[in-house]
């Protein structure tokens, strides 16, 4: 279930209205001013783009100054196949991670996704998928000890 809160925030990112993928050249160009303009009107000019995920807000931070990095890989075949979140960083600690440190978003993320081509991108993918990921692991994996703060 989705609380009040992920919803206000996600009905703030703008949806996207070109279905491009980086085959389409041109389109994909008016498909990638779409997705900046998304991520910035989120999270703002020069903004951490993790922190408008509403409930992973703390989980965020935390792993900000833990492991730090994440990549997202958009398939040739974005945006009719979700993009992966990769934290290698991570990799092998937790058993909701796939190899090479990618992040499971297949059983909650990607239905969304799949059901709303073309109108969502990587603002919502941060906001639907990363940070409601990051908000249940980072904290657990902190408890566990398999992680620390780099100050520590």
């Amino acid at each position: 279930m989705v609380d009040e809160a992920t919803r206000r925030v996600v009905s703030e990112i703008p949806l996207l209205k070109t279905g491009a993928s980086p085959r389409d050249k041109e389109l994909w160009v008016q498909r990638l001013k779409e997705e900046y303009q998304a991520l910035i009107k989120v999270n703002g000019e020069g903004g951490a783009l993790l922190y408008y995920a509403p409930r992973g807000q703390e989980a965020c931070q935390r792993f900000r100054n833990t492991a730090g990095v994440f990549y997202v890989q958009i398939p040739v075949t974005y945006p009719a196949t979700a993009p992966e979140i990769a934290i290698p960083e991570l990799d092998g600690k937790t058993a909701k991670m796939y190899r090479g440190g990618k992040i499971c978003l297949t059983e909650h993320f990607k239905p969304l996704w799949a059901r709303n081509v073309p109108k969502l991108g990587l603002a919502h993918l941060m906001a639907l998928g990363l940070g409601p990921w990051l908000a249940v692991e980072i904290p657990d994996l902190i408890s566990k000890g398999l992680i620390k703060h780099k100050d520590n």
